[in-house]
């Protein structure tokens, strides 16, 4: 492609620089993966591992894919011949096959936005990398799975009250709830109408950040299709793994009062609040008249709790209506069942610790957004159908996503600590609106490209081939 020095377009001479950049990126990553090997070869116990050649592999980088050939190794325990590669445990290969840390974390971001098939075009367009939508899901699956093992662990830890969560407060609320979700395959036998995921948030306050607007600060999220002892369990681990859990004096559990929320009373501490939204909810559905709506609305802010119950039951047994006594009975029973949560824990006359500098203790009732934007968004709607494995691992990687935990929790699971020579990194964060989609398999850039004599300095790109640090 020839370039006008008029009229230039702009974008095309973006992404070819792009795909310059990514070529001579793979060559030091080559390198660099080259002498890491070689220290290895080294530094290793010559008598147990025996060097048996070089094999050649792929590692997908978010500059395309970058082919070398690493040492093997043949090491015996016990009479048993197996073959190792000491550069694959150093870089801590695991369940994403050879897949660069970086690149991990890219996909499983836009997979947390979108769907399978746009996140692979969307990591396909902003990298060097092909990715197929199969490609994203293993990748998800993969992660979710290290993921849940490390929530289970968590859990154990939590039940044995050592737990590793260091922030303190006085108070933590808790909220939750279930969002109704299609499965598809096996899974659909005897849930045609779909599955309950049980989604729980907990948080330690608020902080304003607009006129109107608040932010839940130190935010820890999790999400199951698991039965209700699971999930409990599940909720725990989370909250201990964040929170110092011997430093909670209260807890303030808000929810729409199901079975599975209450279990989570486990102790005196937790103080079970009934969710504003569906209290309210339930006197609109269940109450037509609008002067015998407002009686009752009255007595619950006002705390006549039981003579509310009593004037509700008063309006079942006066009505003829079949379908309006149905529904007095219906609130009634509801009430009843969660008359200890009608009063919010602001007016209960219990002395409250005075919040954090900069933080404030709300009223309960960010579980309608947050289930939302954590699951709903992602998960419900637009024919999406889940497998339960499938749909727990992906719901574990948005609850991370939505809580600004993801990046730090897989570069834990993707730790890769280079030699002390590679210590002083040099990090460019390169962008481009597209990149050809041929340039994850080698495609080096320079084909088809002339160099406008106004950009020279292009070329002293192109002459490289091998950059490494010494």
């Amino acid at each position: 492609m020839s370039l006008p020095e008029i009229g230039m377009d702009f974008n095309q001479i973006e992404r070819e620089i792009f795909c310059k950049v990514c070529t001579v990126a793979r060559e030091m990553v080559r390198g660099v993966l080259g002498e890491w090997d070689e220290e290895l070869a080294k530094r290793r116990d010559m008598k147990e591992y025996r060097h048996k050649g070089k094999k050649k592999t792929v590692y997908r980088t978010i500059f395309g894919e970058v082919e070398y050939r690493r040492n093997v190794y043949e090491v015996t325990e016990d009479g048993i011949r197996s073959t190792v590669y000491l550069l694959d445990e150093a870089m801590g290969m695991t369940g994403t096959r050879r897949m660069s840390g970086l690149l991990t974390g890219l996909i499983v971001k836009a997979s947390c936005e979108a769907p399978y098939r746009s996140a692979a075009r969307a990591v396909s367009e902003m990298t060097g990398q092909t990715i197929s939508h199969m490609a994203v899901w293993n990748v998800v699956q993969a992660m979710g799975k290290q993921v849940d093992e490390q929530e289970q662990r968590a859990s154990e830890l939590a039940a044995k009250d050592e737990g590793i969560g260091t922030i303190e407060t006085p108070i933590l609320f808790e909220e939750q709830d279930g969002i109704y979700l299609h499965l598809q395959g096996k899974d659909r036998k005897g849930n045609e109408n779909g599955k309950e995921m049980k989604v729980a948030i907990a948080y330690d306050g608020a902080k304003k950040n607009g006129k109107k607007r608040y932010e839940l600060t130190n935010k820890v999220a999790c999400a199951n299709f698991e039965g209700i002892e699971e999930f409990v369990k599940r909720k725990e681990g989370v909250i201990a793994e964040v929170y110092n859990v011997d430093e909670i004096e209260r807890r303030i559990l808000g929810g729409d009062g199901a079975s599975w929320i209450r279990s989570s009373q486990t102790d005196e501490t937790v103080q079970f609040q009934l969710d504003a939204f569906h209290r309210n909810k339930a006197v609109l559905e269940c109450v037509s008249d609008r002067e015998a709506r407002k009686k009752i609305l009255k007595l619950l802010y006002a705390k006549e709790i039981d003579l509310m119950l009593n004037v509700i039951e008063t309006y079942a047994l006066s009505t003829d209506d079949e379908k309006e006594r149905e529904g007095y009975e219906r609130l009634h029973g509801y009430f009843q069942n969660n008359a200890d949560g009608l009063v919010p824990y602001q007016v209960r006359g219990q002395e409250i610790p005075k919040p954090p500098e900069g933080k404030e203790y709300r009223f309960l009732g960010a579980m309608e957004s947050n289930i939302y934007t954590i699951i709903g968004n992602r998960m419900k709607g637009g024919r999406a159908c889940w497998s339960i494995k499938g749909g727990n691992n992906l719901a574990r990687m948005l609850c991370l996503y939505h809580t600004k935990k993801l990046t730090a929790k897989l570069g834990r699971i993707n730790t890769c600590i280079l030699p002390e020579r590679y210590e002083e990194e040099v990090t460019v964060k390169i962008s481009a609106a597209k990149v050809p989609m041929r340039e994850g398999k080698g495609y080096n850039g320079y084909h088809q490209f002339t160099v406008p004599s106004s950009m020279m300095w292009l070329k002293d790109i192109a002459r490289i081939k091998t950059v490494l640090s010494h």
